[in-house]
């Protein structure tokens, strides 16, 4: 009798742990994002997008990249994978050949885009390796966001360069499905666009005071506000949706007959979304985090939300849906910005003047290959050649690096090689170092210092708060409405959502599994 009793209990416990599965997962990633954004600008949310996940959902206050490059493509695949740079091994967007010298390009290849040079497994390979039935689709308003989210395999889409309109690769599809070249031949994204962008909401009720009068028109040049500051004008229809709220709008819009078209979570077999929103990234650059121009992107964006969330709920079988938000990373101070304005680093001058440096030391000739993103790659080739000792070389330009403006720190390739860094900035620097591909020096810049490009006022990249601390919220069926102020890590997230749908989490993935999230979902 206790036998079979037992036997229950436990078909009992199953059978509530397989209802507990969520039919679709749905990961929102908006770009640029701050940790603290969504409570600086609650007052003026509706009760149906962003307030709805915070007040309805399990929010992790203290969620944090554990590595200094927050850049996006190096924060994507940690959340796809579950693993630190040095685990996942992208590192950024680009990085040198040592044998070559030549420049390789993490997407770049023969079948077009492409998840050429991912070398851990994202979760949405995972679930559809450990569930061949479940659909996953992967959406963002750039190639390579949707790329590094989606890894190899499944429905990846993102927004051309030349027609706005929705594209993918060979590498994927050979061919778009029929509804999005009925989509594309009638423009549909166009009608997202508006001739000018104007506020959402009357003057009064903006936290935020820089740049109030937003009017972006179909022009390639720059004006001066009256304080002087230059505003981007978008050259083409690309550019308005990608720095624009009406890039959001759009990629929400394609998400939801994403959702109709592959019929995502209306069987037992659970399906993936993931939607990136890179314009909120671009107008964070663009204009930075003090703006009224991100300010209104964020109101519009809680509105576009409302309307997703309740399309994704009433389509999903049962409602029985999870939805995630969260971002690559933050964004740090306007370089212009506050009463003592940081400068930028500029990194073209940084390459010259280590060459020259090293053509004193050790005779003319081309020593740096090329810097990319707190990167500096050396001509191992000719170090070799003249019979240097390559860490020495290395260590030389880590010491000479630190003697420039804005450069708080400089390791060499050797140094994180070699040693074990348990804390402090090190420790992060190691985090996000891949020895097949990082460079032979990397940098860390000050607080409030990014590197010198047009057009940018704001960026990520460093391994400060404003920078490594994100949005993270669990919100839907079974998940409890709560507050979590531990510290997690980001690598948590893709072990976490395998738990939820009951598969193994990414073969790659170091992250510890969020038992607040499942426990609630049991």
């Amino acid at each position: 009798m206790k036998k079979r009793i037992i036997l229950l209990l436990l078909a009992a416990a199953a059978l509530t742990t397989a209802a507990a599965r969520p039919r679709l997962i749905v990961q929102i990633v908006v770009g640029s994002m701050r940790a603290g954004d969504l409570e600086r600008y609650a007052a003026n949310f509706g009760d149906g997008g962003l307030k709805r996940l915070t007040e309805g959902g399990t929010c992790y206050t203290d969620a944090r990249y554990d590595c200094m490059q927050t850049t996006t493509p190096v924060s994507l695949a940690t959340l796809a994978t579950g693993a630190m740079p040095s685990m996942h091994g992208v590192i950024g967007p680009t990085w040198r050949d040592y044998t070559s010298n030549e420049t390789v390009f993490l997407t770049e290849g023969k079948r077009g885009p492409g998840a050429y040079h991912l070398i851990a497994p994202t979760l949405a390979e995972t679930l559809r390796a450990q569930c061949p039935e479940s659909r996953t689709v992967t959406v963002a308003a750039e190639a390579e966001s949707a790329i590094l989210l989606a890894g190899k395999g499944g429905n990846v889409f993102w927004l051309d360069t030349g027609r706005c309109n929705w594209a993918t690769s060979p590498y994927y599809a050979e061919e778009l499905p029929d509804w999005i070249g009925r989509s594309n031949r009638e423009h549909y994204n166009l009608s997202f666009l508006a001739e000018e962008w104007r506020t959402l909401l009357d003057r009064a009720r903006y936290r935020n005071t820089r740049h109030w009068d937003i009017t972006l028109a179909a022009r390639n040049r720059r004006e001066k506000d009256e304080a002087g500051k230059g505003r981007l004008h978008p050259a083409d229809d690309l550019e308005r949706l990608r720095c624009t709220p009406a890039g959001n709008s759009a990629l929400l819009a394609f998400a939801k007959q994403a959702i109709a078209q592959y019929r995502l979570g209306t069987d037992e077999v659970p399906d993936l979304l993931t939607v990136c929103l890179d314009p909120a990234r671009r107008i964070m650059e663009t204009y930075g985090p003090e703006s009224v121009e991100v300010e209104d992107m964020y109101y519009r964006l809680d509105r576009d939300l409302a309307d997703f969330l309740t399309y994704l709920f009433a389509q999903v079988r049962d409602g029985d849906a999870v939805v995630v938000l969260t971002s690559d990373h933050g964004s740090s101070p306007s370089f212009d910005a506050g009463p003592a304005p940081a400068e930028r680093f500029n990194a073209r001058q940084f390459e010259v003047i280590v060459n020259g440096f090293l053509n004193v030391r050790y005779g003319m000739g081309n020593w740096v290959l090329g810097y990319e993103e707190r990167s500096l790659w050396l001509n191992h080739n000719l170090i070799y050649e003249r019979g240097l000792d390559l860490s020495e070389v290395q260590n030389e330009v880590a010491t000479f690096a630190m003697q420039f403006d804005g450069v708080s720190h400089a390791l060499s390739s050797t140094a994180m090689r070699t040693s074990y860094f348990g804390s402090g900035y090190a420790r992060l620097m190691q985090n996000g170092f891949y020895p097949r591909r990082s460079g032979d020096v990397v940098l860390n810049l000050m607080p409030g210092w990014i590197e010198e490009r047009d057009g940018v006022v704001s960026a990520s990249g460093s391994m400060y708060g404003y920078d490594t601390r994100v949005p993270l919220i669990f919100y839907g069926a079974g998940i409890l409405p709560r507050q979590i102020d531990r510290p997690v890590d980001m690598t948590a997230v893709a072990p976490t959502l395998c738990r939820l749908l009951g598969i193994e989490a990414p073969a790659a993935s170091e992250g510890t599994v969020l038992e607040e999230v499942i426990s609630s979902n049991i």
